[in-house]
């Protein structure tokens, strides 16, 4: 059993941060990747950034130069340092971790609201 888990969500304005933090826990092997996804409007959520084992990392387009994912291996935690947040980051923030089992591990969800 895998337990996922985020938090550092909040009320901020325009123009402020936040840093997130998920952590997995339970029976572990490995971490191929670790994401941030966000609900968006439709069925599928949107990927905001992504890391992998070897550090590589991706984001979307629409938050790349204010978003920052970086991972600690040894605590299994990823974080995501939000920068010059904006109304339309507005949303509730998943964490999803890659433990390559066919199981998909899904954090419950943090709440980050941009508003004046």
């Amino acid at each position: 059993q895998v337990q996922v888990v985020e938090s550092g969500g909040g009320l901020v304005q325009p123009g402020g941060s936040l840093r997130l933090s998920c952590t997995a826990s339970g029976t572990i092997y490995k971490i191929y990747t670790m994401g941030w996804y966000r609900q968006g409007h439709g069925s599928q959520r949107d990927l905001v950034a992504a890391i992998t084992i070897d550090g590589n990392e991706h984001y979307a387009d629409s938050v790349k130069g204010r978003f920052t994912i970086s991972a600690d291996s040894a605590k299994n935690t990823m974080y995501l340092q939000m920068n010059n947040l904006k109304p339309e980051d507005t949303d509730v923030y998943f964490c999803h971790v890659d433990l390559g089992t066919a199981r998909d591990n899904w954090g419950q969800g943090t709440q980050v609201t941009v508003s004046s």
